[in-house]
């Protein structure tokens, strides 16, 4: 059975869970700007809570393709403030922070933060592993080449899906040997692969239960599905929740959204084809 132990609270992921996207940056693909302020981001944190979310992942720096640099102490600002006033409201919420950067995983982790998500899995700094071992929380350790800004050229691969395992497993077994227990994969659709390739890495992903950790999915309103579609990300609802019942079909663990009810709809409908109640 895999599990994570979040502040003390163990979270059993034999039923896939969900975990609600709240980006406090000007600039993500989807929703930069709309939850800036406390009163959106609060009221996004108990829409996404009342709607079966089991984590919220908060995010200061945008990973877009291309997105600008900022500085650690805006980044701090953004997701410290983020983190205090969703668990002053709710206070039993379990919050990952979207960070490659060491000293923002361990400011946001003493406001409260109970998981750190790392889209570098730990290439864009080299103190990742040694800050996450001493904070004691899991770790989301995703697959990119590169920076945000660059990866969008770093798509050279012989074989996408055994090159990302290759890299993954490496990756996996450093943090292991710097003290960390509960570790996460996510294979990074769309960071540093075209569209091709994120299909590619979907229709392989039960491959990625070898690595032995639970498995995250994060294809929420990306451009491999609006660009497939020829639309755009504010109609790719329907995509994302096509793509994300195959995640869960191939053995996702963990769906990355926007959209908390649709993806927790799918959860439960793949768990009574699989005799699995969801539990959030």
């Amino acid at each position: 059975m895999q599990t994570l132990n979040c502040r003390g609270t163990l979270i059993d992921l034999s039923i896939p869970k969900v975990m609600g996207i709240i980006n406090v940056t000007p600039d993500s693909f989807y929703d930069g700007g709309k939850t800036f302020s406390e009163k959106e981001i609060l009221k996004q944190a108990e829409k996404m809570l009342s709607e079966g979310a089991t984590f919220l992942d908060v995010g200061g720096y945008s990973t877009r393709p291309g997105a600008e640099e900022i500085s650690d102490a805006e980044e701090i600002r953004r997701a410290v403030d983020a983190v205090e006033c969703i668990l002053k409201r709710f206070p039993e919420t379990l919050i990952s922070v979207d960070t490659f950067r060491n000293e923002i995983a361990k400011k946001t982790v003493e406001a409260g933060a109970a998981i750190v998500n790392d889209v570098s899995g730990g290439t864009l700094d080299a103190e990742m592993y040694n800050i996450v071992e001493k904070l004691k929380v899991p770790y989301i350790l995703m697959h990119m080449r590169g920076t945000p800004k660059t990866m969008a050229k770093l798509t050279d691969y012989k074989n996408v899906t055994i090159e990302v395992l290759k890299d993954l497993a490496e990756k996996i077994a450093l943090a292991r040997a710097s003290g960390i227990n509960d570790i996460i994969a996510d294979p990074g659709f769309g960071f540093a692969k075209t569209r091709e390739q994120s299909f590619q890495l979907l229709n392989n992903l039960e491959l990625f239960q070898n690595l032995n950790v639970p498995i995250l999915a994060g294809i929420s309103r990306k451009s491999m599905i609006y660009k497939t579609l020829e639309t755009s990300a504010e109609n790719a609802l329907n995509g994302t929740t096509s793509l994300n019942t195959i995640a869960l079909l191939k053995g996702a663990k963990i769906l990355r959204v926007h959209d908390v009810k649709e993806a927790v709809e799918c959860v439960k409908l793949r768990g009574e084809v699989c005799g699995m109640r969801y539990e959030r």
